[in-house]
């Protein structure tokens, strides 16, 4: 069995959560490798619905192993209120969760930092859920940031808080002009949890060693998108974490020989939430269509997200940063009433046309998308199990985004439910 990385193409909200629930079936371990709960996946299992911010899609399936790599940005409170949300709906989080010792904890100061820091960017605003995601990445670059495995030694937790939030409270109060944050307060509540949370505390680089050693089939589960990615997306818009493939390997401790398919979600449209530049963005009753029948609406904030049509220099700059080997199309289904649709297959940029995705957001923002338009099936696709049962038009569609993105499209979703879904090949099968 192959280990396999499954992550976004575009700006995150793919789908991801619903194909990693499908394909669980087909690993032994599944492994979150980086964000924190500024990321939603949105599942539906036997007509029940999960939207789940930091543990695993896997962990709807009790007889799986999931695992948060060391690349997590964690919530102490995020993590116990998600796991108690489970628990109370019948789902098992025991011994099926490890969480790696090296995640860096979010803090209280870091998500007042957040706040304050986008509110003073003033028309500069990223579009940061203000979650404190950012700035406790910030500590662990600037190597102060405080990690799961502090909170064992409680002494030492109290002692590189304090030296945190000196330097906080001085940056919250005389650049922000704000209240500062009281370090014994903030001591009391995260140690309240760490009894909650410390038993599933794990080396989890070491666990994984093992499982891939014993012939285990991995599943590597990204958040956000290749697009949002903090070195190759749409820069400074983006996340503050590796979204692409890389951050798989450096979010766990498993090497770059281990992996061995990539598996990229995309939507048959395109959606973005936040701030940055979106060539395809509808601004008329064509988005407004695609939001409210794609329920375009984020897991985590509820934010309405902006929608337009397919960008295939996108898509396909994502399959090469990546190495994605293969694409799983997700929501073909929300086109099923649009008579016409359309397909950038470049930019014109200043007068020039351009065929491949600028890396420069402000050349980005001057892109003006190339269009080819493509009829619409005016047929249901909704629930479909079988590539042969799809409308014609629909088939043309998905064969005309494999031939401009340069990947097969293997995994076709047709809705909310797990076996609303086209398999093509398996990515999980031997070849």
């Amino acid at each position: 069995m192959p280990n396999l990385i499954v992550l976004g193409t575009q700006w995150g909200d793919e789908g991801k959560g619903k194909i990693v629930d499908l394909l669980t079936d087909r690993a032994d371990v599944i492994v979150r490798y980086q964000g924190g709960h500024n990321a939603g996946h949105t599942i539906v299992s036997r007509g029940e619905k999960f939207i789940l911010h930091l543990i695993p899609s896997g962990i709807l399936h009790p007889d799986k192993l999931c695992v948060i790599g060391n690349g997590v940005a964690l919530d102490p409170h995020a993590l116990v209120e998600e796991r108690d949300m489970l628990r109370n709906r019948g789902v098992t989080v025991d011994k099926n969760l490890r969480i790696s010792d090296a995640c860096h904890l979010i803090l209280p100061y870091h998500r007042a930092i957040d706040k304050e820091s986008e509110k003073f960017r003033g028309t500069r605003r990223i579009g940061t859920t203000g979650r404190g995601i950012g700035p406790a990445y910030v500590d662990k670059m600037a190597r102060i940031g405080i990690r799961l495995g502090d909170l064992a030694n409680p002494a030492l937790f109290r002692e590189k808080l304090e030296q945190n939030l000196a330097e906080t409270n001085y940056l919250l109060e005389k650049l922000y002009t704000t209240h500062g944050l009281d370090a014994e307060t903030i001591y009391n509540q995260t140690m309240a949890l760490a009894d909650r949370i410390l038993p599933f505390m794990d080396d989890t680089a070491l666990t994984l060693h093992r499982a891939i050693r014993d012939g285990k089939a991995l599943l590597f589960e990204g958040a956000q998108g290749t697009l949002l990615d903090v070195d190759h997306g749409t820069y400074p818009f983006v996340t503050s974490s590796n979204s692409s493939a890389g951050g798989a390997l450096t979010g766990t401790g498993v090497g770059p020989t281990a992996i061995d398919r990539v598996l990229g979600v995309t939507k048959a449209y395109t959606t973005r939430v936040g701030s940055g530049p979106f060539p395809t963005e509808l601004i008329n009753e064509s988005g407004e269509y695609l939001r409210e029948k794609g329920q375009e609406f984020g897991a985590t904030t509820g934010r309405a997200r902006r929608c337009g049509w397919f960008d295939a220099p996108a898509v396909r700059y994502a399959c090469r940063i990546n190495g994605i080997s293969e694409i799983a199309l997700t929501k073909i289904d929300v086109l099923d009433a649009l008579p016409t649709l359309k397909i950038a297959t470049g930019y014109e940029i200043r007068g020039k046309k351009v065929d491949e995705f600028p890396r420069r957001v402000e050349i980005l923002e001057a892109a003006r998308p190339i269009y080819e338009d493509h009829p619409g099936w005016s047929q249901p696709t909704a629930g479909v199990r079988n590539f042969d049962s799809l409308p014609d038009n629909a088939k043309r569609y998905i064969a005309r985004i494999e031939e401009l993105i340069e990947v097969p499209v293997t995994v076709i979703s047709t809705g909310v439910g797990r076996e609303d879904t086209v398999i093509r090949q398996d990515p999980f099968a031997a070849r």
